[in-house]
């Protein structure tokens, strides 16, 4: 299948470019398991090779099994999207926060930052804190100064808030009587027929098929780590892509599961409904509903629904169009490529989607031609471009200048515009991209690429 050879190709390019020691994937569309296949490594020290049913923890990706679970209980008259957090759970006091803001990271709060302190100090990246957070428990008592952090009202703005749905974690157990792991596992990945589905380490430790999380070292080497349990409702789940996209692939049928009815067709399109638009835009992001992201016009005219996650060691993406009925999950045991990329390659793959309509494929390969060491004339001036993550360095290579981001405004395949912004001064940068060279153009230099 020509589809195969290009997703494979794209992936393996992906993962050896950035170093990602394994990567699993699977698609469905119209009901079939259309492509199921793991890359690289689970475990590198024993070799052990990455599979389909490879569990890896999909962090945020964790939200969308939450929300569903407040959409279940919506239909049994169990909890009101209206009700207010306050009758269930007091770390909150307005009683203007109602179910719903949480679910849309609307509730008016600032993000926080739980989630990422306790990765930071957890993995060393900061040796001046250690938050003491073990179980949802504690995010709640972490939580308890929070209405002396400035705030808006709810309704008013748009902040990521993974206390926010922690709280809601805490309304599920409320409401039903048993802890959210074991809500999740009965209600949601039960009836999917989910082979994997744990958040414990006493469940990791037996599974036979699971990923060792890696992360990069500031030399650049790869580091073995351990995960971090106690996360739950807003990242804590461990699952395979083959398990996670039955659950895309539900939502993407309106609810649907194997013909039993997981959840209603209204509630997933409420779920999928825009409400509030985020204040960033990406190829497959630009607004949040309940426990999803949606991008009404990914690659000019497809409704795109998923969510990724990241909890530094692990990164995975779920996403489905569901006018096409195609869904794909994917993970890795490292951040990386972002894999709501590749999600979306895939999916666009699957689907029959031209790749010309995928601008950020165009993005891609301009990158790689430009990234690399300038020269002025007769050496007089040397500059480096290199890729950090999700943005292009510029860097002085005599260390006269600090490096500086650049700030894309406009691509082709031949010619890319960028610019660095300072406090008074917007200054472009400029890419000439012929056949056999690379020409920049930046303040009063021409430069030649050199080499890579």
């Amino acid at each position: 299948m020509e589809f195969v050879e290009k997703l494979e190709s794209f992936i393996l390019s992906k993962i050896m470019r950035y170093k990602m020691p394994g990567l699993s994937i699977a698609i469905m569309s119209s009901g079939e398991l259309v492509y199921a296949k793991g890359f690289g490594f689970r475990d590198l020290e024993y070799s052990q090779p990455a599979t389909p049913q490879t569990s890896y923890c999909v962090g945020s990706v964790t939200k969308a099994f939450t929300a569903v679970a407040i959409m279940q209980l919506v239909e049994r008259g169990l909890v009101s999207l209206e009700d207010p957090v306050s009758r269930y759970v007091d770390v909150i006091k307005s009683p203007e926060v109602k179910i719903s803001h949480l679910l849309t990271h609307t509730s008016g709060i600032p993000a926080l930052g739980y989630a990422e302190a306790l990765i930071e100090s957890f993995y060393k990246l900061r040796t001046d804190l250690l938050l003491p957070i073990a179980k949802p428990d504690d995010v709640l008592s972490f939580m308890r100064d929070h209405t002396e952090y400035p705030h808006f009202k709810p309704g008013e703005r748009w902040f990521y808030l993974n206390e926010g749905y922690v709280i809601l974690g805490k309304v599920i157990e409320k409401v039903t009587g048993v802890n959210y792991e074991e809500y999740i596992r009965r209600e949601i990945c039960n009836e999917l027929g989910m082979v994997k589905c744990y958040f414990t380490r006493e469940e990791y430790s037996r599974d036979q098929d699971k990923a060792t999380p890696y992360y990069v070292s500031q030399d650049g080497g790869l580091v073995r780590a351990e995960p971090i349990f106690g996360v739950s409702a807003d990242g804590g789940l461990f699952t395979s892509p083959l398990d996670l996209v039955k659950f895309a692939y539900m939502l993407a049928d309106r609810g649907v599961w194997s013909g039993k009815r997981v959840l209603s067709a209204k509630s997933v399109e409420l779920m999928e409904t825009p409400h509030v638009k985020l204040p960033y835009e990406s190829p497959t992001s630009r607004y949040y509903g309940y426990g999803l992201i949606i991008h009404d016009e990914f690659a000019g005219r497809y409704k795109l629904v998923g969510h990724s996650g990241s909890v530094y060691v692990y990164t995975a993406y779920m996403g489905y169009l569901p006018e096409r009925k195609v869904a794909v999950a994917i993970a890795s045991n490292i951040s990386g490529y972002p894999l709501s990329l590749i999600g979306a390659y895939a999916l666009a793959l699957a689907a029959g989607v031209e790749e010309e309509a995928l601008k950020f494929l165009v993005v891609d390969r301009v990158v790689e031609r430009v990234e690399g060491l300038y020269s002025g004339y007769k050496d007089t001036v040397r500059l480096r471009v290199r890729r950090a993550g999700d943005t292009l360095i510029l860097e002085d290579v005599t260390a006269r200048r600090p490096p500086t981001p650049l700030v894309l405004e406009h691509v082709d395949e031949n010619y890319a515009k960028f610019y660095i912004a300072t406090l008074y001064t917007k200054i472009p940068v400029e890419f000439y991209i012929e056949k056999d060279k690379v020409l920049m153009i930046y303040e009063r230099y021409l430069l030649v690429k050199r080499a890579t």
